[in-house]
């Protein structure tokens, strides 16, 4: 029997350990999952505080509750740094981060490290699957020859798919399971391993022809997004220099049974996927000679969004004499969405460092993050003011940058002197309210 049909039955009588190398926003809820049908999960995390978190039982992420982690532990879930136990898995899932470097570039660095500290500890008959989204050709070019290091054979004695995650944090519609899943696989064989691995975790497989399909395919989703995004954030500009309501503009085109999606502006793009995937696709096809215009320039209009914002913001001072420097700025939300704690490339972070940088004081709430976390490229040491009538009416502005569900509108219109809404929550004429 081969050694693809030997894994597949291993993962057909749910008898395979499955390892996921990144336990954040996307290796943790797939661990539960597969914990959850029947298999042996292993976390593996560079973080030593999430480690010991998640083996004390207890979430670091606001809609993932302990009680799921306790439940994954009893039933055999372990997380570890020990890069070494790789030989103990029979299935390794990248899901590590892909960010963008400073020139806006991919940054693999992530995903190279990874795949070099599991090389090791590889053994004949296991499946690599990366899930972090990256550019056509990555899966090929960086990860197969980086695992045929360790002596065994792609598509023979190994087997290497490219499954890109599809998480939406925070959304009780689509969890994890419910999410059909592409895979493309480097030969056949790691197609049919690939099909086997994840068939017991996802409601529905699309298998397609190539890792690179299965690339192309998540870029194209979030860069269908991005552009669309891009095309209302433009379309609100000039909505609003026309005296018009671009959310009634939206609401209204949305009744059309056919032809139109509804897509909704906002102070920019956030999340780990829609600012950054775009010029993942951009960088590589630069190697080709081509220029994706239409995909930066929607990029450029996301990116000024923030800047739309503060402008609206300084405009609305100087209707009450007042100058932004040492003005009092409270920042509603610090999630790029609502109603979940995730602050990747957050928009509401930019306009904080935006407003900081031109002399205002700012503070921030957001029930969802107690404390403000040191990140990549923005710290502020700060905690979330408590939204009192008394504080609310202390600030010379509030910005809403992300509008959580918990946050009682109707008080804050009531009490705040001046209100900067970037989503939409006031649609009717408010002196102390400026849509932005």
């Amino acid at each position: 029997m081969s050694l693809a049909q030997l894994s597949i039955d291993k993962f057909n009588k749910k008898e395979a350990v499955i390892g996921i190398l990144g336990m954040g926003y996307v290796g943790l809820p797939l661990a539960l999952r597969y914990s959850h049908v029947g298999f042996r999960v292993l976390g593996i995390d560079i973080d030593k505080s999430k480690i010991e978190q998640l083996n004390n039982g207890k979430s670091y992420i606001s809609h993932i509750s302990d009680s799921n982690i306790i439940c994954a532990i009893n039933s055999g879930f372990r997380a570890t740094d020990d890069f070494s136990l790789v030989a103990e898995c029979d299935a390794l899932i990248l899901c590590v981060p892909t960010p963008l470097n400073k020139y806006r570039e991919p940054d693999m660095q992530f995903v190279i490290n990874t795949t070099e500290c599991i090389v090791p500890y590889l053994r004949h008959g296991q499946i690599v699957s990366l899930e972090s989204t990256t550019y056509p050709g990555t899966t090929e070019e960086e990860l197969l020859p980086r695992l045929e290091k360790s002596g065994l054979s792609v598509g023979l004695e190994l087997f290497l798919v490219y499954s890109p995650e599809r998480e939406d944090p925070g959304n009780s519609e689509f969890e994890t399971c419910c999410i059909p899943k592409i895979i493309g696989g480097c030969t056949p064989d790691c197609l049919k391993v690939g099909v086997a691995l994840y068939q017991h975790a996802i409601n529905k497989i699309i298998p397609v022809s190539s890792t690179r399909t299965a690339e192309m395919t998540k870029l194209l989703e979030n860069i269908h997004r991005a552009v669309n995004i891009g095309l209302v954030n433009e379309m609100k500009i000039v909505a609003d220099r026309m005296g018009v309501d671009i959310f009634e503009v939206v609401d209204a085109a949305a009744t059309k049974p056919f032809g139109f999606t509804p897509y909704y502006p906002g102070p920019g793009l956030g999340g780990h996927c829609i600012p950054i995937d775009p010029f993942y696709l951009t960088w590589k096809a630069r190697e080709y000679g081509l220029h994706t215009r239409f995909i930066e320039l929607a990029g450029e209009v996301n990116r000024a969004m923030p800047e739309y914002v503060l402008n609206k913001l300084i405009e609305g001072l100087n209707n009450q004499g007042k100058a932004l420097k040492g003005c009092q700025i409270l920042v509603l939300g610090v999630s790029y969405k609502k109603n979940v704690d995730d602050m990747r490339e957050s928009p509401s972070v930019k306009i904080m460092d935006l407003v900081r940088d031109k002399g205002g004081i700012v503070a921030y709430s957001d029930p969802h993050v107690p404390k403000f976390p040191r990140m990549r490229e923005h710290y502020f040491d700060l905690q979330s003011v408590q939204l009192t009538v008394d504080n609310i009416r202390m600030f010379d502005a509030v910005v809403l940058a992300t509008d959580h569900d918990c946050f009682n509108y109707e008080g804050i219109r009531e009490n705040a002197q001046l209100i900067i809404d970037s989503r939409g929550k006031y649609r009717e004429a408010e002196d102390n309210v400026i849509k932005a």
